[in-house]
């Protein structure tokens, strides 16, 4: 055996372990404080990057075609493996209740084994408003968050252009989240 194909077993052998519980994170994750706030970064920095032409699948073999979504979306990469991604489902969950007909939170997991993990966890979540769409690839940690924090949540426009982003945990249900993303998309 080649020494590149050693590196690439031994890299491949790596990842799929990537997806398994730990008792200790591989890497350091955002959380929120005591008082439920989330903990959160907002950035504009990557404002007017277009929403990705992508195609994710549910569970039951729907598909999301990212480029025919329309209006304004929320998208949020996480994962059941991330303790602040967890935390914050259920407020993405009230928070599309309260802004529907607004904008379009879409949930997309970043977990290596899919439906066999993002499944249960839903059943057992109860939501209402979210739809449990599959990244097993991470098509969207590789184009948005290479370093792979999670969780990750952008805001794009009607016109499909990002106008901020979220890096860690939110409170996305509180009235200074909904307040945030009028705001960002022009609404009073």
């Amino acid at each position: 055996m080649s020494r590149s194909s050693l590196i690439l077993a031994c890299s491949l052998l790596l990842l799929a372990g990537c997806d398994r519980a730990a008792e200790a994170p591989a890497q350091p994750l955002a959380t929120q404080d005591e008082s439920g706030a989330g903990a959160g970064v907002v950035s504009r920095q990557f404002a007017g990057t277009p929403l990705p032409a992508m195609q994710f699948a549910g569970p039951a073999g729907s598909t999301l075609d990212l480029a025919t979504v329309d209006g304004p979306v929320l998208i949020n990469l996480w994962a059941t493996w991330c303790a602040p991604c967890v935390r914050e489902m259920p407020a993405l969950d009230r928070l599309a209740a309260a802004l529907d007909g607004e904008v379009k939170v879409i949930t997309v997991s970043q977990d290596l084994r899919g439906a066999e993990v993002v499944e249960p966890f839903f059943a057992k979540g109860g939501y209402t408003r979210l739809e449990p769409w599959l990244d097993p690839e991470t098509q969207l940690s590789a184009q948005f968050t290479p370093e792979g924090v999670l969780p990750l949540t952008i805001l794009f426009d009607a016109t499909g252009k990002e106008v901020l982003r979220v890096s860690g945990g939110y409170a996305w249900d509180s009235p200074e989240a909904i307040t945030l993303i009028r705001e960002a998309l022009g609404a009073k």
